[in-house]
């Protein structure tokens, strides 16, 4: 169940929790209709599906690709640097998780452009909260509060009143006001060839480098998709990797050699810090919270 941990955003995201170890909750509007699940992870390898709603039937059918099953290892060599390779042997596990749902996470992205994270999940906490839906249904055990994302329309009509009391700024509203006018082409990108399906998100203005990798990780399972623009990533990876702080730059020559399989690789190396293996670079654990120029 790790595997879905990127998706969750923060503790109290209405469309993804987590109950102790085993069980993690989902909503999600397919293209069948909306569908509410519940994953138990029974084993090391077998997990149990439960999901109600007219997408049920989808979101089991579709469930081994949200898993990670289409993460292909077979081209990924670790073994250029020790840490990475330590990582690699610790975290025989981890996948790209792969929802397909390109607008729903490139909503999520824009708005964290810009703005702290903590500032960001309060925002589309308030706005989930005032313009989602109820799930499908209610099931025994279902955590309180779970709602369904806001449907392209519902983000289209976002008032300005509300946009501010959520703390979004102009650049961002306008920016997801933008790409619900195109929701259905966006999605389609999940179908497309990568450098196709990232021109067409980029062509919404106010989608940029830093949004499409953001969004590619999680609704597309791209290993290859870093987040670029983030000032505070380039200065962990380079410390991670070589003991010293870099920037964009430098972050791109630090994970050419791994091309292909770059976000695998910064993925590896948050792991490394939940573990206590890779240590945080001090000038960011110091940093106090600030906004980045990332979009």
């Amino acid at each position: 169940m790790r595997v879905l941990a990127p998706l969750r955003r923060g503790r109290l995201d209405p469309s993804h929790q987590v109950v102790g170890e085993r069980v993690v909750w989902r909503t999600a509007r397919l293209s069948s209709g909306p569908v509410v699940a519940r994953l138990h992870q029974t084993g090391a390898t077998t997990i149990e599906c439960d999901a109600w709603g007219a997408g049920g039937e989808q979101f089991v059918a579709e469930l081994p690709v949200l898993l990670g099953e289409g993460d292909e290892l077979a081209d990924f060599d670790p073994a250029g640097h020790r840490l990475v390779a330590k990582l690699h042997a610790a975290s025989p596990w981890l996948r790209m998780p792969r929802t397909n749902l390109v607008f729903e996470a490139l909503t999520s992205a824009i708005l964290e452009q810009r703005v702290t994270y903590t500032e960001a999940l309060a925002g589309r906490l308030h706005l989930h909260r005032r313009y989602g839906e109820s799930p499908p249904a209610a099931p025994p055990g279902m955590p309180a509060g779970m709602l369904l994302a806001p449907t392209p329309a519902a983000w289209r009509g976002i008032s300005s009143p509300s946009w501010h009391r959520a703390g979004v700024d102009v650049h961002r509203a306008l920016t997801i006001a933008r790409c619900a006018e195109v929701a259905a082409r966006l999605d389609e990108t999940a179908a497309m060839g990568r450098l196709e399906g990232m021109r067409r998100m980029r062509a919404v203005p106010g989608v940029g480098v830093w949004t499409v990798a953001e969004t590619r990780q999680r609704a597309l399972g791209d290993p290859d998709s870093v987040s670029y623009g983030d000032t505070h990533l380039a200065r962990f990876v380079g410390y991670a990797l070589t003991g010293a702080g870099v920037d964009d730059h430098g972050m791109e020559e630090l994970l050419e050699p791994w091309r292909g399989h770059r976000h695998r690789v910064v993925r590896l190396l948050q792991l490394g810090v939940a573990h206590g293996v890779v240590p945080t670079a001090p000038s960011i654990a110091k940093a106090p919270p600030r906004r980045h120029l990332r979009y």
